[in-house]
């Protein structure tokens, strides 16, 4: 069976983008069930998959994400990752959906997880929000918090790769992707049609929609909002980037990685000095 890809609430597990795509696993209420329904739960994960990556945002409720780390611990057990990346939620969905496609072919468990890292890099994630006076993970001035009390005022906001913030206008955008992307729009309590616009500023091969994660709300500090990112989803130039990359073997598991640090076990190659040459004795001419 191919390795599993779990999410911690259904909304940020999106639709299939083709028949590749393998389903993903929904851990629901991992901090409301008995922990030995849960430890089962997992365990069973794990031996039906052979291992598990279980990606979530970091608007997650911190009980969720401790029970994730204690399940782990009382599995004793180097097949279970967890990605924590610093996206928005619908870009966490994004990469989640990314790595259901990857999970059809033939790369090894080690190779999948660490792909999360690498395939994050790719990810233009953002919102158009009524308020930013309550954002605090991408950096916010003063004059932008002052006229988010003004009424009407709306804000695109960047926050993956690089921060962005622009008060909303007709010719106003935002610095995009400089490959083909499509669009993916998740609607709150804001009309979406400048973030849709973006898909022709950034040249997306077309806009779909979603619904608006619920973590979404809390990780940007408003409803009024509109979540968008911007993606790859062809599933062959997503397995060139990953393939292209070179693999190496963890020291510790014995997995197959991509990347400086394995997302099983954490381990880090260990950096091999070179030998300090050795001075050269003086010599006296014979």
């Amino acid at each position: 069976m191919p390795t599993a890809i779990a999410v911690t609430s259904a909304d940020l597990a999106l639709p299939p983008q083709d028949e590749r795509t393998m389903p993903a696993v929904v851990l629901a209420g991992l901090d409301r069930q008995p922990l030995d329904h849960a430890l089962t739960e997992l365990s069973d994960l794990i031996e039906g998959h052979g291992h598990v990556v279980v990606l979530c945002s970091a608007a997650t409720p911190e009980p969720v994400v401790r029970r994730l780390y204690t399940l782990r611990s009382l599995l004793e057990s180097d097949r279970i990752a967890l990605l924590r990346p610093e996206l928005p939620p619908l870009g966490v969905a994004v990469l989640g959906r990314q790595l259901r496609q990857l999970a059809s072919c033939d790369l090894s468990p080690g190779v999948l997880a660490s792909a999360g890292r690498l395939l994050a890099h790719y990810i233009h994630a953002g919102a158009v929000l009524g308020s930013v006076a309550r954002l605090d993970r991408v950096p916010v001035g003063l004059k932008a918090h002052a006229k988010s009390w003004v009424p009407g005022s709306q804000f695109a906001v960047l926050a993956h790769p690089e921060p962005q913030l622009v008060k909303v206008a007709p010719e106003v955008t935002l610095k995009g992707p400089e490959f083909p992307t499509w669009l993916l729009l998740a609607k709150g309590q804001l009309p979406g049609d400048w973030a849709a616009g973006l898909g022709t500023a950034w040249g997306a091969q077309g806009v779909r929609e979603t619904a608006l994660p619920a973590e979404s709300r809390a990780w940007w500090g408003t409803g009024r909002m509109v979540e968008f990112c911007a993606h790859l989803d062809d599933l062959s130039v997503l397995y060139q980037l990953v393939a292209s990359v070179r693999q190496s073997g963890c020291h510790w598991c014995g997995l197959d990685v991509i990347g400086d640090r394995c997302v099983f076990c954490s381990a880090v190659p260990p950096v091999h000095e070179p030998p300090a040459p050795r001075a050269l004795e003086p010599r006296t001419p014979a």
